[in-house]
């Protein structure tokens, strides 16, 4: 068997390496001609985790990421709503991680280009396919073309594959929501290694670290501002683009009404060398992702609100799912269990992402006490709470496990 795969971003890198493993030819064919660290911040939960730790790769996870401990909901005064381990400290057999997206790119691709030698190709973008009883031919950008028994489009939110399948699709939603991001090295929050959200019903700011700092007093501290825009119209502004550029002016009024004890949010975002800007897309879940010999993957499949710290990491554990589908069976029975499996898990997290996921405990509260408490107990119980932030981890699949 020989597998095509159209992307090499983390969903189609890990399937790569973990058909390897499993004894199974992959091609990855990526259309940019060079690896560049786009991006800041990522998360990678603890069931993500474990599989990469199957391929090896624990090791240079902690080489350039934090394993996370502790995470914390607050207000936008900081008053805690919710606190909770996290990871191996939550009970978990594998760590959570916070890392630089660009970073786990990277490590990402030197691993498959160790596993796949020239079977990892970039400057090869994928522009068209076709299929037959016997397999399928992909046609690239320069015109070459090129046979294989599978097609795994695993080429992001804007995916060629996905267009393909389904040139009705909706496109990208958007609801008005506008993120930007940024990192910069500052002195350690807590004990470095915990990420907290705060805001209320108007703006969120995520803070977390991915990596060392300047000194060694201090992280590399990740930080996301996202809230809905009141002038916002029906499209997003622009291509969503990790490397699109915004004015820091543009985004610290988004949280001046923030009074953080521990941090101050413009200080932190006007230190930044830069902060990127993201319009916060999603698609509508696909009724169907496969057709014969050809599936979709990660953000191909399943593009979702970056809520929840679950993008990446369902696109990883698509990859196993469909690598142990591929090991097992012929190719079309193959793509259809993947799909029966994966689909219908994903499409309730798009739409849980579209409410807030776990993060809708901020507005919750808000909504409740938009000027603060005296005590969490007496605006929400601890049931209600549990049940938005621990429903999640249970929809997701990263529940703590249960002795």
């Amino acid at each position: 068997m020989h597998v095509l795969i159209a992307g090499g971003g983390i969903g189609g890198l890990v399937l790569a390496q973990m058909l390897a493993a499993r004894g199974v030819a992959a091609t990855v064919l990526e259309a940019a001609r060079e690896v560049r660290p786009l991006g800041v911040g990522i998360n990678l939960l603890p069931h993500a985790v474990r599989e990469l730790m199957a391929l090896g790769l624990l090791p240079a996870l902690d080489e350039a990421g934090i394993r996370t401990r502790e995470l914390r909901y607050l207000n936008h005064l900081g008053q805690t709503l919710w606190a909770e381990p996290r990871g191996a400290w939550a009970g978990h057999d594998a760590p959570q991680f916070s890392i630089h997206r660009g970073q786990l790119h990277a490590l990402l691709w030197r691993a498959a280009a160790a596993r796949l030698g020239e079977r990892l190709r970039s400057a090869a973008s994928v522009v068209g396919f076709s299929e037959d009883a016997d397999g399928v031919e992909v046609t690239l950008g320069d015109g070459s073309r090129m046979r294989g028994d599978a097609l795994i489009g695993a080429d992001g939110i804007h995916s060629t594959v996905r267009a393909a399948l389904h040139p009705a699709d909706g496109g990208v939603r958007w609801q008005g929501i506008q993120m930007w991001r940024g990192a910069v090295s500052w002195p350690t929050l807590w004990d470095g290694q915990t990420m907290c959200i705060a805001g209320d019903t108007r703006a969120k700011l995520v803070l977390y670290p991915i990596g060392a700092g300047a000194k060694p007093s201090e992280r590399l501290l990740n930080w996301v501002v996202y809230a809905r825009q009141a002038d916002a119209g029906p499209a997003p502004p622009g291509r969503q683009d990790w490397s699109r550029e915004a004015p820091r002016g543009v985004v610290t009024p988004q949280v001046a009404h923030f009074r953080l004890p521990f941090i101050d949010p413009a200080a932190l975002i006007t230190a930044s060398a830069m902060a990127s800007e993201y319009p916060m897309c999603d698609r509508d879940p696909l009724p169907w992702w496969t057709r014969g010999r050809v599936t979709l993957l990660g953000d191909a499949a399943h593009p979702m609100y970056p809520v929840g710290s679950n993008g990446a990491s369902q696109a990883i554990l698509d990859a196993r799912c469909l690598a142990d589908a591929l090991a097992a069976e012929p190719v079309v029975p193959a793509l259809a269990a993947y799909e029966a499996e994966r689909l219908p898990k994903t499409a309730a997290i798009v739409a849980s992402n579209r409410v807030g996921g776990p993060e809708r405990v901020i507005d919750f509260v808000a909504e409740r006490a938009p000027q603060g408490f005296t005590d969490i107990d007496q605006v929400a119980s601890h049931e209600e709470l549990a049940a938005i932030v621990g429903g999640y981890a249970t929809l997701a699949g990263f529940a703590v496990p249960r002795t």
